[in-house]
């Protein structure tokens, strides 16, 4: 790791933070009544929007953990093509997208319309939240430069 790299441990108090602001967004998500996979198809858009290796690592083996499929997690950078998401999960990726892209689009009152058709307001403001605390992970780890190993291989016949 490179001096110049964010290192977590140097800040551990913002750090902690940090990781407190996702654990908390997340119950506020499943208290509103969105699922697991509903927060970790956040979390995996947004990782993929930022480009966080880390994350993306991560938010795909806890999807799966929560019952995600690969073939969904697969075409996920193409969701609005096609019929794999619930309403409710095509709003919070439509929510995960304005956060992550914040300087390109902003979501107008016609979009929070749009949302509110299907989303109670505690679950537009859940989403909201685990977007932005991933959008925060996403911009640590990527600073950190932490290498993102596949996993070791066991031996055959173990």
């Amino acid at each position: 790791m490179s001096i110049r790299r964010v290192n977590p441990a140097h800040a551990a108090e913002a750090f902690a933070a940090s990781e407190r602001l996702g654990e908390e967004a997340k119950t506020a998500a499943l208290a509103a009544g969105l699922d697991l996979r509903a927060i970790e198809l956040i979390r995996l858009r947004c990782s993929q929007l930022n480009g966080c290796a880390m994350c993306l690592k991560a938010h795909t083996a806890a999807a799966l953990a929560a019952g995600e499929t690969v073939e969904r997690i697969g075409v996920l950078t193409a969701w609005r093509e096609t019929r794999y998401f619930s309403d409710v999960e095509r709003a919070c990726l439509e929510l995960a997208e304005a956060v992550t892209l914040v300087a390109q689009r902003h979501l107008d009152d016609d979009g929070y319309t749009a949302l509110a058709a299907v989303l109670a307001p505690e679950q537009i403001s859940a989403a909201t939240w685990v977007a932005i605390a991933i959008n925060d992970s996403n911009r640590i780890w990527i600073h950190a430069d932490r290498p993102v190993h596949p996993p070791r291989e066991q031996p055959s016949g173990s």
